[in-house]
């Protein structure tokens, strides 16, 4: 069944693809509803072949009986004269050696036949798809969302087949053009982004007969979407539960819950191990034992992640964080609250704008000078050393790894995670900036260009006029790239690229008719992620404590934007224990 111009894309492409073409090209016009014309070099029809292949229930790529073992992307033939029965077709096929043909159905009937001069290969035409079936087509959606939808269709088929040259052109723009030949690894980085091949690791296991190829990204590497995970099984491509189940679990331990991994990967499986009929799109599988399968995917990713080393992501031992407690789950009495505070304690003001954790003192800031960690340092005391008693999250007596602040406090040791609580905390401020009118913008001295591809153009675009509520000023420069020339005040120094790449795959998971407004917390805590004290940044004492007092007085500061805690407490009698005191 044609539901939309992708659906009708995906099966002429896969014609071509089994006809054993080398060139494929696509054209489209108005999203695909105005044009869809695919042209491939494959073997071609005959006269009588173009005939048969426009009957219903009259055609099939079976060289035989034996129905498990297809290995075509398709077998029934059903999809030309579906697509014929609501749209004009112009089939046009030669044969080698031989002339060519040509046959025009407009919405099931047949206007006219005869010769055609073309290449060796097969042209298929399709016009004013549902155009005289309008309560089909009053459910499409608009033109720049059922382009997006092929453009993603000739992507995942352009990935399972890189030996084949694909090139996809719309309202006559270049959009897509890859040379065939090329390995698996070099299309995959191609067709999503160019710094996958850097920022990924290859995956090749075997087990009883199935095989287990492709890239899957370095967790650290990941989008804020699942559109960029790409599952093929026998070179179909297919979006199966089984499969993506499985590779969340093979990343469980190593993403947060709302960021996705970037993969590619191809199970090749026996024909008579998976059945590809089970769904009308055949975007689903069934194997006979989905068991052995989804571990395979897990054990396989897991292995080529930990064979990386360091470039992957650790999991920490089991019994080294049981050790720790969480706010949450301590067993221990929790820290005193900011009301359980000593009598005449005043809490931390709030920053607005964002505090500056930046050098703390004039020397910091002499040439040649290379501030030493802040674990062990000694600074002048500026003032009297606060005591531990008087704040729930302790006083900072230092940094760990660039990335971890520890606190003494009063009941405890306290281990803050410096980027998770300064995200928490810049969320905060925004929604408090948007429930009073707006979040202040700061424009930028020279305006950034972000490149991303044409339908997160598209998306951006046309949800400008919110993003500037939110401080975030972009502009179109061009069919595949943003201009941005202000950026939320809070977020400081942060990353441009990246948040404009992960805002465009926030936006692709809305519904249209959803408001940014109501969507707040996905687009502000995009937002406040890229405007965070990162991981590694050496931060002095009073950065330190400056951070910790704001964590006390802000709401919901004990867990980050993702869900993870940030910070744990370690208790003076699990201290004990750890010496043998106790």
């Amino acid at each position: 069944m044609v539901e939309r111009p992708a659906s009708a894309l995906k099966e002429l492409v896969e014609n071509a693809i089994d006809a054993g073409a080398a060139r494929i090209a696509v054209k489209l016009a108005g999203g695909g509803t105005d044009l869809i014309e695919v042209t491939d070099d494959g073997c071609g029809m005959s006269p009588p072949e173009m005939a048969l292949a426009l009957e219903r229930h009259a055609t099939s790529k079976l060289p035989d009986d034996e129905i498990d073992q297809v290995t075509t992307l398709g077998f029934r033939g059903e999809a030309l004269p579906s697509i014929a029965s609501v749209a004009r077709m112009t089939l046009e096929s030669r044969v080698r050696g031989a002339e060519g043909w040509s046959r025009v159905v407009d919405n099931g009937v047949l206007v006219s036949e005869g010769p055609a001069a073309l290449p060796p290969g097969t042209r298929v035409r399709v016009e004013a798809l549902f155009g005289r079936v309008p309560a089909r087509r009053k459910f499409l959606r608009s033109p720049r969302a059922e382009y997006a939808a092929s453009l993603d269709v000739m992507k995942r088929l352009a990935m399972a087949r890189p030996d084949i040259a694909f090139s996809v052109e719309h309202d006559g723009r270049k959009a897509l053009q890859v040379q065939g030949g090329e390995t698996g690894p070099e299309r995959v980085a191609g067709l999503t982004d160019r710094a996958l091949a850097e920022n990924s690791v290859a995956v090749d296991f075997e087990r009883e007969g199935i095989t287990l190829g492709g890239v899957a990204g370095l967790p650290t590497f990941n989008r804020g979407v699942a559109d960029h995970q790409y599952l093929f099984v026998n070179g179909r491509p297919v979006k199966d539960r089984l499969l993506i189940g499985a590779l969340r679990g093979a990343y469980a331990e190593m993403l947060a819950r709302d960021r996705h991994p970037v993969v590619a990967l191809f199970l090749d499986v026996p024909p008579d191990q998976v059945d590809v009929n089970v769904h009308p799109a055949k975007t689903e599988v069934r194997f006979r034992d989905p068991a052995l399968v989804r571990g395979m995917i897990v054990s396989g990713l897991r292995r080529a992640l930990d064979e990386a080393g360091h470039r992957s992501a650790q999991r920490p031992s089991e019994a080294a964080l049981g050790m720790w407690t969480s706010e949450a789950s301590a067993p221990v009495a929790p820290a005193p609250r900011l009301w359980d505070a000593e009598p005449g304690f005043t809490p931390a003001p709030q920053y607005d704008p964002a505090p500056t954790y930046g050098y703390a003192s004039v020397q910091d800031r002499r040439p040649g000078f290379s501030a030493p960690p802040p674990l062990a340092r000694a600074e002048p005391a500026l003032a009297p050393v606060p005591q531990g008693i008087q704040h729930p999250l302790g006083v900072a007596r230092g940094q760990v790894a660039k990335t971890y602040i520890v606190a003494e406090a009063e009941d405890g040791l306290v281990l803050v995670d410096q980027h998770a609580a300064h995200e928490r905390l810049v969320l905060e401020r925004m929604r408090r900036a948007m429930s009073e009118g707006g979040v202040a913008s700061q424009g930028l001295l020279v305006p950034e260009v972000v490149e991303l591809d044409e339908p997160g153009c598209d998306r951006l675009e046309a949800r400008a006029g919110e993003l500037s509520e939110f401080g975030l000023d972009l502009e179109r420069f061009g069919p595949r790239a943003m201009l941005v020339r202000a950026v939320p005040a809070a977020l400081g120094k942060g990353d441009v690229h990246a948040l404009v790449t992960d805002l465009a795959d926030e936006l692709a998971s809305f519904d249209e008719a959803l408001s940014l407004k109501e969507r707040l917390d996905h687009v502000a805590a995009t937002m406040a992620c890229h405007g965070s004290v990162r991981a590694g940044r050496v931060l002095s004492v009073a950065e330190m404590n400056a951070l910790l007092r704001e964590m006390e007085v802000t709401p919901h500061s004990g867990q980050c934007n993702h869900g993870r805690p940030t910070w744990v407490k370690l208790a003076h009698g699990d201290i004990e224990k750890l010496f043998g005191r106790k």
